[in-house]
């Protein structure tokens, strides 16, 4: 009876854990449907709006055309009326019509319903001389119109009239009738007046109300509830309309509207679901299985306890089990020895590792002087063959520069090595840009890579050590070369921003950075596999460099191609003192 008790009480727990689960789960994957919803909400009234502003900037560019202003003949209003059918039939204009101040239609480009339009609420905007606007439904045709009104003035700078421009929204609809979500935009009045679901267009909204109407009345199934900061709405308005969803409102004073979404949750209760139900199956899992060994334990208990109240009769038997027990011992023993072998041969396996990523840095850290000492080599052989003894001395100089920075290259790895620091101080920024651009100059002369480089009139001073910012600029220099390799236009921009922090941009104008979240781990390449140009190290060390100067460094895709941004801190002498 008690296990029974055991088992249900475990139940429970676990019927409570998938409860927490799941409503965990749930309001996670609401705020990210959330956010995808306000996304597609903003997408579609920026969409609306900028297609009715197409239509209001057509009547203010329309009002005081030449054409409009003489209309005394009939000559003269078959002119207009021509010029205004053509820009109508041109950007999809339901009519376009030209009204006097009295609102009596002078000219239009498609027959009228109504030859005045003083009554007009676009139209009495347009007459204060201020754009107007209004919405509303033809009455013999039942389409749906968004109306415009611009003043024309004339030369005293009074109203003498207003071109209105009338579109169908209908054909402002179909850009967007395609989207998933449901979309529908609610009027000052209370009335949806465009969406992208035909099933809700005229349903009314009360003052105070939350769901909708439908124009006849009556009621229909609805219900509102709370999720955190989300608000559900629980209805059954047609089959194109999710039973459960998630709504969202977005103001619209520009076109005087409501803009509000219906976004379907049963993406984010299965995934909620889902959730709970793998929670529910590990814990079940673990307690099935802690179960059987628990029924195991009892049983070896029981048929112990039948041993020992036979152990008189059988004593025997109880030595042969001693035996076989010590033999077991014997065997675990032997079994935790080679665990312990094969431990230490694990670890020895790590630092084999280890000391084949510490080569790699040495190798990728040696290889830009070596380059360096090549081609100042090669320099000052072609200059001695020519008798230039001066630029081949100078070359020569180069190459014993090169070859001190090498020297405290290595020192600086052995340090490294050693976990010891090089000593940091007093830097030139503008002096260690400029080795830095010196170093690679000859590769990207050979690739046709232009440098944009301008330095400052003054020392730039930062706290660090000199090699390692060189090393570290040298990196970010080679890597946009690599990254423009493919392409025929090549530019490398390098600036230095002294301001509240110190700050150095290194940007191409490549593909851009396909990954930002690897960019500096060790070994990350987008380079082919077994490439010679790198390993995946050099983003990797600078990171670790300018970490240690107490800087940082990121990477961003900038309008064209990549930009590194290096931070440091300035070197105070307050400090160092």
């Amino acid at each position: 009876m008690q296990r029974v008790w055991v088992i249900l009480g475990f139940l429970c727990a676990v019927g409570l854990l998938s409860a927490g689960v799941w409503s965990y789960g749930y309001r996670q994957a609401l705020s990210q449907l959330g956010e995808k919803a306000e996304a597609d909400l903003e997408l579609a009234a920026d969409r609306l709006s900028t297609q009715m502003q197409v239509y209001q900037e057509l009547a203010v560019l329309m009002a005081n055309h030449p054409t409009l202003q003489e209309l005394e003949t009939p000559v003269q209003k078959q002119t207009a009326r021509a010029i205004l059918l053509d820009v109508a039939d041109k950007t999809a204009a339901v009519n376009m019509m030209y009204l006097d101040q009295n609102g009596q239609v002078l000219v239009s480009a498609q027959p009228v319903e109504q030859d005045n339009m003083a009554e007009h609420l676009a139209f009495q905007r347009a007459l204060q001389g201020a754009l107007g606007s209004a919405h509303g439904v033809l009455p013999i045709s039942g389409d749906r119109i968004y109306s415009y009104a611009a003043p024309a003035f004339d030369a005293s700078g009074q109203v003498e009239g207003a071109l209105m421009v009338i579109a169908d929204v209908q054909d402002v609809e179909q850009t967007w009738r395609g989207s998933t979500e449901a979309v529908f935009f609610i009027d000052g009045d209370g009335v949806v007046f465009i969406s992208n679901r035909s099933d809700l267009l005229f349903w009314r909204r009360a003052e105070g109300q939350q769901g909708l109407t439908p124009p006849e009345g009556g009621e229909v199934d609805f219900a509102a509830t709370r999720v955190g900061p989300h608000e559900l709405w629980s209805l059954n308005w047609g089959r194109y309309l999710p039973s459960r969803a998630l709504h969202l409102m977005l103001e619209l004073p520009v076109i005087d509207m409501t803009a509000e979404v219906l976004v379907d949750v049963a993406p984010a209760r299965r995934l909620a679901g889902l959730q709970a139900a793998t929670v529910a199956a590990i814990c079940l899992a673990f307690g099935a299985l802690l179960f059987l060994a628990t029924e195991r334990r009892r049983t070896l208990a029981e048929a112990n306890a039948v041993l020992e109240s036979r152990v008189a009769q059988r004593t025997r038997a109880l030595t042969a089990a001693n035996t076989a027990l010590r033999r077991e011992v014997h065997e675990r023993q032997e079994a935790e020895t080679a665990l312990k072998h094969a431990q230490e041969e694990l670890i020895q396996a790590g630092k084999l590792s280890a000391l084949g990523q510490m080569s790699a840095g040495i190798s990728h850290e040696l290889n830009q002087p070596l380059m360096a000492i090549r081609q100042f080599a090669d320099n000052g052989a072609a200059f001695l063959s020519r008798g230039r003894e001066e630029k081949a001395s100078e070359n020569l100089t180069r190459i014993s520069d090169m070859a001190a920075r090498m020297a405290r290259i290595i020192k600086n790895l052995r340090a490294f090595a050693r976990n010891e620091n090089e000593p940091m101080g007093k830097v030139d920024l503008v002096q260690v840009i400029d080795t830095a651009v010196e170093l690679t100059e000859a590769r990207l002369r050979a690739e046709g890579v232009t440098m944009d480089w301008q330095p400052p009139d003054g020392p730039v001073y930062a706290w660090g050590g000199e090699v390692r910012l060189v090393q570290v600029f040298v990196n970010l220099i080679n890597n946009a070369a690599d990254a423009m390799s493919q392409q025929d236009e090549r530019l490398i921009r390098i600036a230095i921003e002294a301001a509240d922090r110190l700050t150095v941009t290194v940007r191409d104008i490549g593909p851009g950075i396909e990954n930002t979240e690897k960019l500096f781990e060790p070994f990350y390449s987008t380079k082919a596999v077994g490439s010679s140009e790198g390993m995946g190290l050099g983003l990797s060390i600078s990171y670790g460099l300018v970490q240690s100067f107490g800087g940082n460094i990121r990477g961003t895709n900038a309008q064209t191609g990549a930009m590194f941004t290096v931070e440091l801190e300035y070197y105070r002498e307050d400090e160092v003192a």
